[in-house]
């Protein structure tokens, strides 16, 4: 006669389950060495990270400073000690950025939808200034710029030294309005080239640079950081793109004309707003299908990547408009920087490094096809796959700074060494002495 009960193999799914939750919740753990097997961490680099720590989640950013590693959730932000990966700290933050470096940075932190903003300690979390009006916040290696806007259309740009407890300078900016918003907000500038294997801001903080454009109501403010004050005014029309590169101000035009798109590039000098140079059919990449322009150029802070009208990669100093490489087709740029460029050849075989000051190939490493470079002021980092590997070299001369097989994220690069993340967890790799 049939049984109504349940089967064996039901029961046995049941327990199965409910010693799972058990496990989990902590309340009761049968196997413990088992489960502590299970839910053990793969090493990310065995043999060379030093330590390697679980993390709160998966990271929006992080950031090597003096002593330690700051790492910025959706919702808060921790601190860990680059030495043995020991967490310092936590705050909860929707958003969060570094300034300053070694002995004067410090971590600034806010909340979406309010204003102002706290400037932490990077060792301990303690408060050094409190700010309540502040509605977007920018972090570099030598200043806070923060903004704030009293009433609609009149705001005030304010930059700080990043232990500083006064204002270096307040400049007015009237008429751009409530656009920009909690940390880094984007401005028009150059736009490093990304990839999936190393995170854009690798780097961390950059240096203020002598020009910002601070972007609203359909003009440009070019703004003077030296002297704290707006010093070109530039109205883009709808086929062009302002782009404050270095010390130059780029007008990027591209007009649909004949069923193609006709480009052309002028740069001005604030705060005279006299050309510089200008270059006819020179493509900066800023605009999609239909000549529309909504890209800022990638580059660097002086250097920016265009095609020529037949279709072949360059790199243009935006200073003088020399240009610094003229490649071939079928050749990519990896990443640039103001010294370096590392170019990936036409076979995807060879990854070399073109030095601006020597005008000519400081090294050259072989790699796999698909590999992805990313440059930094202490490594040129080259991902590498299948197998799937991080190298970090000597910008100078392509000497190996350490290598290590994996497939973690490089997700921030200091003068000592590499942060790598896997799923949920972090790793520092140092280089070799």
């Amino acid at each position: 006669m049939a049984s109504g009960g349940p089967s064996a193999k039901s029961v046995a799914l049941v327990g199965v389950v409910v010693v799972i939750v058990l496990a989990t919740t902590g309340v009761w753990n049968p196997f413990p060495k088992l489960w502590s097997w299970i839910t053990k961490s793969d090493p990310i680099a065995p043999g060379v990270a030093t330590w390697q720590t679980a993390i709160g989640g998966s990271p929006q950013s992080v950031t090597i400073t003096g002593g330690a590693v700051i790492v910025e959730y959706r919702t808060s932000v921790e601190a860990y000690g680059l030495t043995a990966g020991v967490q310092l700290w936590k705050s909860d933050a929707d958003w969060a950025g570094v300034a300053g470096g070694d002995s004067d940075a410090v971590v600034v932190v806010g909340r979406l939808l309010t204003k102002g903003y706290e400037v932490l300690d990077p060792a301990t979390g303690a408060v050094r200034r409190k700010d309540t009006a502040a509605t977007a916040v920018w972090t570099y290696a030598d200043a806070i710029l923060d903004l704030r806007c009293p009433s609609a259309g009149e705001c005030e740009l304010t930059a700080w030294e990043p232990r500083g407890s006064k204002p270096m300078w307040t400049v007015p900016t009237p008429g751009i309005g409530f656009v920009l918003n909690a940390s880094n907000p984007d401005l028009p500038d150059t736009q490093p080239i990304g990839n999936n294997r190393v995170d854009v801001r690798v780097a961390g903080p950059k240096p203020l640079p002598n020009l910002i454009g601070l972007p609203g109501d359909g003009k440009v403010q070019v703004i003077d950081t030296a002297q704290g004050r707006v010093a070109l005014t530039r109205t883009p029309s709808r086929d062009q793109r302002v782009a404050v590169v270095g010390s130059r101000v780029l007008t990027v035009t591209g007009e649909a004309r004949d069923g193609t798109c006709y480009y052309g590039v002028v740069a001005h000098d604030p705060p005279s707003g006299q050309p510089v140079w200008q270059r006819d059919g020179l493509n900066l990449r800023t605009a999609s299908s239909d000549c529309k322009q909504e890209k800022d150029p990638a580059g660097g802070s002086d250097v920016v990547l265009g095609v020529d009208p037949v279709g072949r990669p360059e790199l243009i100093a935006a200073h003088d408009g020399r240009d610094l490489w003229h490649g071939r087709k079928g050749q990519e740029v990896l990443a640039v920087d103001n010294s370096y460029a590392l170019i990936r050849s036409t076979d995807e075989r060879t990854v070399s490094a073109r030095s601006f000051s020597r005008g000519s190939v400081a090294w050259r490493r072989t790699v796999n096809p698909g590999a992805s470079a990313a440059l930094t002021p202490y490594a040129a980092i080259i991902a590498d796959v299948k197998p799937s590997r991080i190298v970090a070299l000597s910008p100078r001369n392509g000497g190996v700074r350490v290598e290590a097989r994996t497939d973690a994220k490089v997700f921030a690069a200091g003068p000592g060494g590499l942060i790598l993340v896997s799923g949920r967890d972090m790793a520092y790799l140092p280089y070799a002495s």
